[in-house]
């Protein structure tokens, strides 16, 4: 695996790629034009993706998209939740509050499973990742790892010295147009979601937070396996916090929450004035 800091600067070719990047920001398709910017800039990735490693928990992928190939990052991603993350330290060597450009060969991986599970199944041959992990303060990583990866696949040649130089120079724009694409998009979400929880607690206040996690997930169109994966809980107990919640407010089906959700004056619900179910 090579590893080195971000420092040089960034090729033509690049700063045309980024301009490309930035017009995509906060749209709902930026994960597709990032790849074909990246193509433009020459570096050629068939697949990418873009996740978060967080202390004890699953981690959550934000974006991705294949050109090219057929697209299996998702069945990628779910085979490395699945818990080969517990054992990849493939990241180890960015130090805490730094960023720096990894890449690392599928023959490489010290872990045989996770070889035979991604990179193997899925034809993967290399990874080039820009890699941003936070402070640790107090034995706690207080931002988790943010990595960006791009990845070759079985019908592609490695990259090239020239290759690897040029990605050097577009990483620390790359990582922080990603962070702020992120950053819109957590904006954009939020805000409709922080005005459903408001909604609900004014039906119910007796909800509890988690209850009330899980009904926000179930308005965005989130499963209960990616609701899971987000709060760090079992698919079963998210599944306990719904029904908990849909009791306290009356409800039977997820499109009556919707419904509540999206229809006229609130009015609290009689039987949640009172203690907590549970």
């Amino acid at each position: 695996m090579t590893v080195w800091p971000l420092s040089a600067p960034p090729p033509t070719s690049g700063l045309q790629a980024m301009a490309a990047l930035v017009a995509g920001l906060g749209s709902p398709g930026f994960a597709d034009a990032a790849l074909r910017a990246l193509h433009a800039a020459q570096l050629g990735a068939a697949s990418w993706s873009v996740y978060q490693l967080r202390p004890a928990q699953s981690p959550c992928m934000f974006l991705s998209a294949s050109l090219g190939v057929v697209d299996t990052t998702h069945d990628c991603f779910d085979a490395y939740r699945s818990g080969l993350y517990r054992a990849d330290r493939s990241f180890d060597a960015v130090q805490p509050g730094s960023a720096a450009v990894l890449r690392l060969h599928a023959d490489e991986l010290p872990s045989r499973r996770h070889r035979e599970a991604i990179y193997q199944r899925h034809r993967l041959v290399e990874r080039l990742s820009v890699v941003q992990r936070g402070v640790v303060a107090n034995g706690v990583q207080a931002d988790g790892l943010l990595a960006i990866n791009l990845y070759r696949h079985d019908h592609q040649r490695r990259w090239s010295d020239a290759e690897l130089a040029g990605f050097a120079g577009l990483a620390p724009l790359l990582l922080a147009v990603v962070q702020r694409h992120l950053a819109l998009a957590a904006a954009a979400t939020n805000a409709p979601a922080a005005a459903q929880r408001t909604r609900l607690q004014q039906r119910c206040p007796a909800l509890t937070p988690r209850e009330l996690d899980v009904c926000e997930r179930l308005l965005l169109g989130w499963t209960y396996d990616g609701i899971a994966a987000d709060l760090g809980l079992s698919v079963p107990t998210v599944k306990t916090y719904r029904a908990r919640a849909f009791a306290r407010l009356g409800l039977h089906f997820k499109s009556e929450l919707f419904a509540l959700c999206l229809g006229g004056a609130v009015r609290p619900v009689g039987r949640c004035a009172g203690r907590p179910l549970g």
